[in-house]
């Protein structure tokens, strides 16, 4: 091609966690390739900011629903005006203006798909049919829209969340400096829990995961810690009272320093029942070097070699309850799973590798 790719990516979500995440960094990875990358959301949401601080290019509009004709006209004047050549969709309400918009405009569109949540099958609901292409983020995801949404597999690709590795990296860290930073004790053995606090990501069970293993280990010096933040703080702040654990749980909200609260932790703990893709926060914690319980959620299993970390049912609280236990109760068992765990997601899951597939995709649509 003679001129630069150009992208427009279209989110309306205002929250900020792994969908928004990875938007902001498939932007910079493919803005590193030349291609000209530019995002449109809502006025006052998080992505927003970080799009600022990253020094992307975005424009603000309402994205109210699915028939805004305000944001669709906006959308097409966008593509004409900046010579988009593919839009890229990520969320509900702007999946529809977005896609029409490009369908419309003459862009190629593609669609990527974060959740594990099924799609309505309903044939009015066919607006992932009309994409040019489909991404998901997890295999299980990618079967689903096949065999339930009507998708035809050579339209649709799970293209995980790349990670940069170099970031996550334990070695960069000083332990007892990062557990200093958070006030915790040399002594103690911390579990934690980072995840934007939405209901499907389930911290209720990580709340009774937390008393079960207080109850059994009541004499060890056992911490637990949720970081993020979201709708369901008060419900959890009722919870943690109810089950007289305002002693033993610390929510810290929003945390910034993700990588030293990593670093910090004897175990991290995946909740969710459904909702994710490849959840990126257990990908981050294997690459800390971190052992890991998680359910089996979404595409969880695609992280999983049989031995890097601990998955259980994604509808167990029992079997939750008891891998958590042993592995407070086993701190070899934990160094085990703990040195396990990078190398696999490493080889799979790295930000050159994601980057790689997207710009084949590109390529390929508007060959």
């Amino acid at each position: 091609m003679n001129k630069s790719i150009r992208v427009l990516h279209t989110e309306w979500s205002d929250g900020w966690g792994g969908q928004e995440i990875r938007i902001i960094n498939e932007i910079l990875a493919m803005r590193s390739l030349d291609v000209k990358v530019y995002l449109a959301c809502t006025e006052y949401s998080q992505i927003r900011q970080k799009a600022l601080e990253n020094n992307i290019k975005f424009f603000c509009l309402p994205f109210k629903g699915n028939a805004d004709m305000k944001t669709f006209f906006a959308l097409k004047k966008i593509i004409r005006q900046h010579d988009i050549d593919i839009v890229n969709t990520h969320s509900g309400k702007d999946t529809w203006v977005g896609g029409l918009a490009a369908k419309l405009s003459g862009a190629k569109f593609i669609r990527t798909r974060h959740l594990s949540t099924p799609i309505r099958s309903s044939r009015t609901n066919f607006i992932n049919e009309l994409a040019d292409y489909i991404f998901t983020t997890g295999e299980s995801v990618r079967q689903d829209m096949i065999d339930n949404n009507r998708i035809r597999p050579d339209r649709i690709e799970s293209i995980p969340t790349g990670i940069d590795a170099e970031i996550y990296q334990a070695s960069n860290f000083n332990r007892d400096s990062c557990r200093e930073q958070f006030g915790f004790q040399a002594n103690q053995i911390i579990i934690g829990i980072v995840a934007v606090l939405r209901s499907f990501k389930r911290h209720d069970r990580f709340l009774k995961m937390v008393r079960y293993v207080l109850d059994v280990y009541s004499e060890k010096n056992i911490h637990f810690v949720i970081a993020g933040d979201g709708p369901q703080r008060e419900k959890l702040v009722e919870m943690i009272d109810e089950l007289d654990l305002n002693k033993h749980v610390s929510m810290l909200g929003h945390v910034s320093s993700v990588t030293e609260l990593l670093c910090a932790l004897d175990l991290f703990v995946l909740t969710s029942d459904s909702g994710e893709g490849v959840p990126q926060s257990v990908m981050q914690a294997l690459l800390m070097n971190k052992a890991v319980v998680a359910t089996s959620a979404g595409s969880t299993g695609d992280l999983h070699n049989g031995s890097n970390f601990i998955m259980v049912s994604k509808d167990s609280q029992l079997e939750l309850n008891e891998a958590c236990q042993k592995l407070v109760a086993d701190e070899t068992l934990r160094d085990q799973y703990a040195g396990r765990a990078r190398d696999y997601v490493l080889e799979r899951f790295s930000k050159d590798k994601m980057t790689e597939n997207i710009m084949r995709i590109y390529l390929k649509l508007l060959s």
